[in-house]
C-alpha cells in the first residue's frame, strides 16, 4: 500500500488494532483533514472538532501562519541538537519569556517532559537554595491530578488505570485534596522539607473542575509564606484556553514555575517549556537536564508563530466571550433536562456532567451520537463530557454547535 492510497475508516481502524499498542480507546472516527474548527473523515464527512486535541489546537487546525513558519524552517534547518547553537532558539526564548513575563525558559517537547523538568528544577532549588537536606525534598500535589504518564508522574496519580502494575513508585510526593487551602497549609506548616506545590489551575482530565474563587491566589500566598515554589501546570489551561493568556491570570497570580505545552505549538509539533526567573532557573547547569529535540529550530519557529496568532487574533478574548455564551445556553437546557446535571468551566474549556454513574456508558453513547450529528467530543471519567473547541470559533459556529449538542442530548432524555 502506498502511503497516500485511499483507505476506508474500517481499514484504518483495523490497522491500528492489529499493529498498534492498545494504549488508547479512540472514538470510532478516522480523520484525514482539518481546517480551522472543522475536521473531515476519510469518507469526506465534515465535523466540528470540540476537543482540539486536548487543547493543543487552540489556534485551529492547520493555521496558515503556523504551517508556513513550520515549512519555511523545515526547508532551512530542522535539528542541531544542543551540542551547537542554532539561529532560532535564542529568538524563541527571548520572545516567549517576554510574552509570559519570566527571565528564562527551558525548552522541551511533550507536556510530560515539561512536568518532569519542573519537578527536577524544584528539587534542585530545594537543595541548593532553600537548604533542604539531600534527598529529603517533597512536593505537594493534588488528588485527581493529571500531569502525564511517566513513571514518576503516575507515582503521585490516584487514577488506578494509570498506576496499576507500573510500580515500584517514586517517593517524594504528598497528595492533598484539590481546592483545599486548610489541608495545604496544614502540610506546609508542619513539614519543613516541602519544596514545591504543583497544581493545575483547572483540573482538566478530572472533569474540568474549577477551584473556588481566590484559591490560586491564596495558595500562592501560602507558598510564599513557607518559602515553597508554586508550580502551575498550564499545559492544557494555558495559551488563551480559559479566556486569559494563562488560567492563573484570572487571579493575577505569577507562578514561580510555569509549565506549558500543547497549544504552544498550535498543534503542529511537540513543543513544551518550563519558565522561571533567574533565582530558580539558574540552579540548572550543563549536563543537569536536556533533550536532543528540545529547542530545535522547527519548534522555535512554530512556537513563535503560534504565540503571535494568539495575540493577533485576540483568542483569549474570544474564548472568554464564547465561553460565557456556551455556559449560558447549556444552563438554559439543563433547567429542564433529566440527562445533564450541570455545566462548568472557564473560557472555552468546559464540561457537562451526565446524570449517570462513572461506570455507565451513557456519556460514551452520547459522544457517538454527537459524532453522527457532526460534532466530535470525548468522555472523561465515565460520566463527564469535555468540550474544548478551537479558539478561532465564531459565535455563529458556536451556536450551531450548541444546537447540535442540545439536539443530541434530547435523544437521551427520559
Amino acid at each position: 500500500m502506498a502511503v497516500l492510497d485511499h483507505i476506508s475508516s474500517q481499514e484504518a481502524m483495523a490497522l491500528e488494532n492489529k499493529y498498534g499498542a492498545q494504549n488508547y480507546h479512540p472514538l470510532p472516527v478516522v480523520l484525514s483533514k482539518g481546517e480551522g474548527v472543522y475536521v473531515w473523515d476519510v469518507e469526506g464527512k465534515k465535523y466540528y472538532d470540540f476537543l482540539s486535541a486536548y487543547s493543543s489546537l487552540n489556534q485551529g487546525h492547520c493555521h496558515p501562519k503556523i504551517v508556513q513558519a513550520m515549512t519555511d524552517q523545515a526547508q532551512r534547518l530542522t535539528l542541531t541538537s544542543r551540542a551547537f547553537y542554532n539561529d532560532m532558539l535564542g529568538r524563541y526564548e527571548k520572545y516567549a519569556t517576554q510574552y509570559f513575563g519570566f527571565d528564562k525558559m527551558l525548552p522541551m517537547n511533550s507536556g510530560a517532559e515539561a512536568v518532569e523538568t519542573a519537578l527536577k528544577l524544584c528539587r534542585k532549588w530545594a537543595y541548593e537554595v532553600k537548604g533542604i537536606d539531600l534527598n529529603k525534598a517533597e512536593i505537594i500535589v493534588c488528588k485527581n491530578n493529571f500531569h502525564g504518564r511517566t513513571t514518576t508522574i503516575i507515582s503521585f496519580s490516584n487514577d488506578p488505570v494509570a498506576r496499576k502494575n507500573f510500580g515500584p513508585y517514586t517517593d517524594g510526593f504528598i497528595k492533598i485534596e484539590y481546592d483545599n487551602l486548610a489541608e495545604l497549609e496544614a502540610v506546609l506548616s508542619t513539614n519543613p522539607n516541602v519544596a514545591g506545590f504543583m497544581a493545575e489551575p483547572i483540573q482538566g482530565e478530572a472533569g474540568v473542575y474549577v477551584p473556588s474563587e481566590g484559591y490560586l491566589a491564596k495558595a500562592k500566598a501560602l507558598c510564599e509564606k513557607y518559602n515553597v515554589l508554586f508550580i502551575a501546570d498550564e499545559v492544557q489551561t494555558g495559551i488563551a484556553r480559559t479566556g486569559k493568556l494563562l488560567a492563573v491570570d484570572h487571579e493575577n497570580v505569577k507562578p514561580d514555575v510555569l509549565i506549558l505545552g500543547k497549544a504552544l505549538s498550535g498543534g503542529l509539533y511537540p513543543v513544551s517549556a518550563v519558565m522561571a526567573d533567574n533565582e530558580i532557573m539558574n540552579v540548572i547547569q550543563p549536563g543537569n537536564h536536556g533533550s536532543t529535540f528540545g529547542g530545535n529550530p522547527i519548534a522555535a519557529a512554530v512556537a513563535i508563530a503560534a504565540l503571535e496568532v494568539v495575540k493577533e487574533e485576540n483568542l483569549a478574548e474570544n474564548a472568554d466571550y464564547l465561553g460565557k455564551i456556551f455556559r449560558a445556553e447549556m444552563n438554559k437546557y439543563i433547567e429542564t433536562s433529566s440527562i445533564v446535571n450541570l455545566v462548568r468551566g472557564k473560557g472555552l474549556l468546559n464540561a457537562i456532567v451526565i446524570n449517570d454513574d462513572e461506570d455507565s456508558d451513557t456519556a460514551w453513547n452520547i459522544c457517538l451520537a454527537l459524532r453522527d450529528n457532526g460534532l466530535l467530543a470525548k468522555p472523561t471519567h465515565g460520566n463527564i463530557i469535555r468540550f474544548a473547541p478551537p479558539l478561532v470559533m465564531t459565535e455563529e459556529q458556536l451556536l450551531d454547535c450548541v444546537s447540535i449538542i442540545t439536539k443530541t442530548l434530547k435523544e437521551f432524555e427520559e
